[in-house]
């Protein structure tokens, strides 16, 4: 199935506000830039990685002179495993000549477009509202959020402003997708590990990798999903309109693997391995510049009610739940 750019799916969004931490200013060369980049959230490696690739005293031309020249360093308040980062991350990003700013306000006013990259998807959408206002594209890392109701509210304000946005795990370009031809896809299973962190829905905070695999193949379509749930690992079972069954795998034990298995009326094709964050890099700056999203709000709200229902089947004891009844609820 292909992703339709043209039609959008929006439901009410909230309106809240960000804050701001540190220090800086841009030189007056960085300034004068055409193409600038700014990141919202130092508390994840994606901030470094993409601005390492951005910033290379050779960058590659696919990414069309775009550049990192500041950056917001708060993310989560709160999550552990993210804010440790935060110091760390500040100076191998001050390596590569961007500044810290000390507020997402004085970031919009130096910057181009925006990567929003914190990794604490409650804040996304306060975050989101801001550089909705300010008229500047913005990719949103994943998760896109930390609920079904604030994915449908970010969408809604992209609207709202007249503001392009996307969201996608690297995921989505899984070595093996280059063999795939999707019009003969019957099904699909996928893998990915999937930590769960307390203040995230289960399969939100990694979950999200091996269910955009399976999304990414399988395309939108999804009625109903059933879990299974043990404390190493969740079977999620997904019935499409049309018949077809995918199935994604999160393990919480052994070796972090990224891949799956998708049939096809030719045969079968095998996913993996990861292939690295340049792939969606590419299509980021392919947004930046031409402002349609690789993958359509439909499809991002889909991936994230099927998460919402397997959550819902988990509390129920692994009932079949329709993912048009958690979009109602979050509605």
């Amino acid at each position: 199935m292909e992703n339709n750019y043209k039609r959008r799916t929006f439901i009410k969004a909230a309106t809240l506000t960000g804050i701001g931490i540190t220090l800086g200013s841009i030189p007056t060369t960085a300034k004068q830039a055409t193409k600038r980049v700014g990141i919202i959230g130092l508390d994840t490696s994606h901030s470094v990685a993409f601005t390492k690739v951005l910033n290379a005293s050779e960058p590659d031309a696919a990414y069309k002179g775009y550049r990192v020249v500041a950056a917001y360093p708060q993310g989560s308040r709160d999550i552990e495993s993210s804010t440790k980062r935060v110091p760390g991350y500040i100076e191998e990003i001050k390596k590569q000549g961007v500044v810290i700013v000390d507020s997402i306000k004085d970031l919009l006013k130096q910057v181009d477009v925006v990567l929003l990259e914190t990794n604490d998807g409650r804040r996304h959408l306060e975050q989101a509202l801001e550089v909705f206002k300010a008229g500047k594209r913005v990719f949103i890392d994943k998760p896109i959020a930390a609920s079904l109701a604030d994915t449908l509210a970010i969408f809604n304000a992209s609207k709202k402003y007249g503001v392009p946005t996307f969201s996608a795990s690297s995921l989505r370009y899984i070595k093996g997708l280059e063999k795939l031809d999707k019009s003969s896809v019957v099904g699909a299973d996928t893998f990915s590990p999937a930590t769960i962190e307390q203040t995230h829905p289960d399969l939100f905070w990694y979950g999200v990798h091996g269910v955009e695999t399976l999304y990414t193949v399988m395309g939108t379509g999804c009625k109903s999903v059933k879990r299974t749930h043990t404390d190493q690992t969740d079977v999620v079972v997904g019935t499409w309109a049309d018949g077809r069954i995918g199935t994604f795998r999160g393990t919480r034990s052994g070796k972090h693997e990224y891949g799956g298995t998708v049939y096809t009326l030719n045969g079968n094709v095998t996913l993996g391995p990861y292939g690295g964050y340049e792939p969606l890099l590419k299509e980021i700056i392919q947004f930046f510049e031409t402002g349609i999203p690789p993958v359509s709000p439909e499809e991002t709200i889909e991936i994230f009610a099927f998460m919402e229902a397997a959550d819902e089947s988990k509390r129920r004891g692994g009932v079949e739940v329709a993912l048009e009844s958690v979009l109602k609820k979050a509605r």
